[in-house]
């Protein structure tokens, strides 16, 4: 199998020259060998024949976007059409080149690529899994422990405030019985005197009759 890279060395087209020089450069930089096919070189009529007749896409530039024959520069692999020059770049761009040019198995790049994707796609996932965790155990602790310690202090000084209206209550009450004992114990004592007086004025009066 060989790579074939039809070109045209007499063409006025100043992109179709950049194009083909592009071309060649991005081969030469991957080290992959090909065959350059000047269509314009004399005895070249069938090779000439062949690109045009086999070649799918036109290679339309902007100063001749509909060419009445493709344009060069045209890749063909032995005699399979590769593509033009766009399909080239593109395939360069992803880096699909060796499947474009025909080179590798579509199938192999295939099966790599998606063992590539599928390898980032669960180390991703299991990165993001694992950072969701961290952040919901940190905050779920920190609330938590903050929200019973919040819930000390309040019982903490519920608790004080319930064993100060205690004691205050008891005081009071103690307080109150006080003045009620002296109280009483005045009441009683009055009348007790009040009584004595009476008696002893009332003997008086008796010795006073007597004599």
């Amino acid at each position: 199998m060989v790579l074939k890279v039809y070109v045209s060395g007499m063409s006025g087209n100043k992109e179709v020259k950049k194009r083909q020089q592009r071309v060649l450069m991005i081969l030469d930089s991957k080290n992959i060998k090909y065959d350059t096919v000047d269509i314009t070189e004399p005895g070249k009529e069938s090779e000439k024949e062949l690109m045009q007749n086999k070649s799918t896409s036109s290679g339309g530039t902007v100063s001749d976007p509909e060419p009445r024959h493709p344009l060069p520069p045209q890749l063909f692999n032995d005699e399979e059409y590769c593509g033009d020059y766009d399909a080239f770049d593109m395939a360069n761009e992803i880096d699909t080149l060796e499947v474009f040019l025909k080179l590798a198995t579509a199938d192999t790049t295939a099966v790599s690529t998606a063992q590539i994707e599928l390898k980032q796609e669960n180390g991703e996932a299991k990165k993001e899994e694992a950072e969701a965790e961290k952040p919901e155990a940190g905050d779920g602790d920190g609330d938590g422990d903050a929200e019973k310690a919040e819930n000390e202090d309040k019982d903490g000084e519920e608790k004080e405030k319930t064993e100060g209206e205690d004691q205050e209550g008891k005081e009071n009450t103690e307080e109150k019985k006080l003045t009620a004992t002296t109280t009483s114990s005045a009441a009683v004592k009055t009348p007790t005197s009040s009584d004595s007086q009476s008696d002893l004025l009332l003997d008086s009066e008796r010795a006073a009759a007597a004599q």
